[in-house]
């Protein structure tokens, strides 16, 4: 897929790469998005500039009243952020419907957006958030652009060849304000979005003792209607100086119905999204009034990384072409797999084939394994990027007196089946045990939401899981 792979190591060495390759050249970071397109073809490159290593690009912070994220911040880094589940919960609750947990632990809310689908679950809350974004390039220096303005179509973005995203910011929510996110999607994990709504409103009264339920502002995003995420400027419109009685949602669902053309695919017809636009609205119009926005959102994410990660491989010095790297306690050299991804270097480098191929697009789960502590899709994940690395396969999971007890539980309960997706579930739900030794059936199912059973088996898959949890 690629031939050239350039790790720098600080954002002046990558702005640098940039500025020599252009669009000769693409970022990666997660791989989620472009890993995908490069194997169907989409945007095709020899050249890869891989950000990982630049540290200080990834970061979540409150700077007296913003919230900043680092282009490297991750949607599990969003889900683990206290600062983002109090100051960000409607971006918070669709980073916790992007994809699945092994796509969450690798994928960047930046890479979310610079890919610009209009299916994209986190532009939505972020322009509702009122966000902007820092882009820099060697020769123009920096400039701020406000997400609203960022998008020229479908897949399209103001963000030229040379320039590197490297900050998210917005407004921290405030007292007087409420936001959700809602998604429509076919199924409840790896579901691209039908549609999604996101909307943040602010209430009369801070600081002068106003009655708090009259409408100040009112933002509302739609995404998967049209060929970009927009805006609801008559139901925004509408809102502001009323109250949010059920009839005054109803008709602000109404009117963002309105506010778009929509498009019709295979997932649902322009005519369906209509209908949903208008109920979602009113429903999370409705939910905002009732104080109930943030109901359901779980106190601990699932996020499939133990939160310790292991020490990187010993001995191995920058990236030069050659992976050095430690598999299951092993160091390895792997010195032909630059251009491979992670799942194809270790079954046809390291010789370790546990992990399997089941789709090459971070669907099925059957390829996860272990990256410094976190749960991965290795067929999304280039190669070169587990280099001074440590990495676990289902080869390495057993302990010093045998099978793993996930292992041990599978066989008890006959949930190994044809085995084929076994090692992919074992290895998600190895990462779970180690991150909450007490699951119930809850994170148990978010857990393995991005692994799929040809067996349709799951029913014995789920009681072995939650059979081998610690004893009281």
């Amino acid at each position: 897929m690629w031939h050239t792979y350039f790790q720098p190591t600080t954002i002046e060495q990558a702005l640098d790469l940039l500025a020599e390759h252009r669009d000769r050249a693409r970022i990666v970071a997660g791989g989620t998005d472009v890993v995908v397109e490069l194997q169907r073809g989409i945007k095709p490159t020899a050249t890869l500039i891989d950000i990982t290593r630049l540290r200080d690009l990834k970061y979540v912070r409150l700077d007296g009243g913003t919230v900043r994220l680092g282009a490297l911040t991750t949607h599990n880094d969003v889900l683990a952020s206290l600062v983002c589940r109090k100051y960000a919960l409607p971006l918070a609750q669709a980073c916790l419907e992007v994809g699945a947990p092994q796509i969450r632990t690798r994928g960047t809310v930046a890479g979310n957006l610079i890919t610009a689908s209009p299916a994209n679950d986190t532009i939505s809350p972020l322009m509702a958030l009122d966000a902007e974004v820092v882009l820099v390039s060697r020769e123009r220096g920096q400039r701020v652009v406000p997400l609203g303005d960022f998008y020229t179509g479908v897949r399209r973005t103001v963000m030229q060849a040379d320039e590197l995203l490297t900050e998210i910011r917005f407004p921290a929510l405030r007292d007087l304000q409420r936001g959700l996110f809602i998604k429509l999607g076919l199924r409840r994990a790896q579901a691209i979005s039908v549609v999604h709504i996101a909307m943040v409103v602010t209430f009369e009264g801070e600081g002068e003792g106003d009655d708090a339920g009259v409408v100040r502002e009112a933002r509302i995003a739609q995404g998967s209607v049209a060929p970009t995420i927009v805006r609801s400027p008559q139901a925004e419109a509408y809102l502001v100086g009323k109250q949010l009685q059920p009839e005054v949602c109803a008709e602000a669902g109404r009117l963002a119905a309105l506010d778009v053309r929509p498009i019709g695919d295979i997932r649902g017809s322009a005519q369906y999204r209509l209908a949903m636009v208008q109920a979602l609205v009113a429903d999370g119009l409705s939910c905002i009034a009732q104080g109930t926005h943030a109901a359901g959102f779980p106190d601990r994410p699932v996020l499939l990384d133990s939160g310790s990660p292991e020490a990187p491989a010993v001995g191995a010095g920058p990236f030069e072409g050659v992976i050095e790297t430690t598999i299951n306690g092993v160091p390895y050299r792997l010195e032909h797999a630059r251009h491979k991804t992670l799942l194809d270097a270790l079954r046809e480098d390291a010789g370790l084939t546990g992990t399997k191929e089941g789709c090459a697009e971070g669907e099925c789960g059957a390829c996860t394994v272990w990256i410094n502590g976190q749960a991965a899709m290795s067929c999304l994940v280039p190669a070169p990027q587990a280099h001074n690395a440590t990495i676990t396969t289902i080869e390495g999971l057993e302990t010093g007196q045998g099978l793993h007890p996930l292992q041990q539980s599978f066989v008890r309960h006959g949930a190994v089946q044809c085995g084929f997706c076994i090692p992919g579930f074992i290895m998600a739900g190895a990462k779970l045990l180690q991150e909450k030794p007490h699951p119930d059936l809850y994170d148990v199912q978010v857990a393995v939401s991005g692994n799929i059973c040809r067996c349709t088996g799951y029913r014995k898959i789920l009681d072995a899981m939650l059979d081998a949890r610690a004893p009281d």
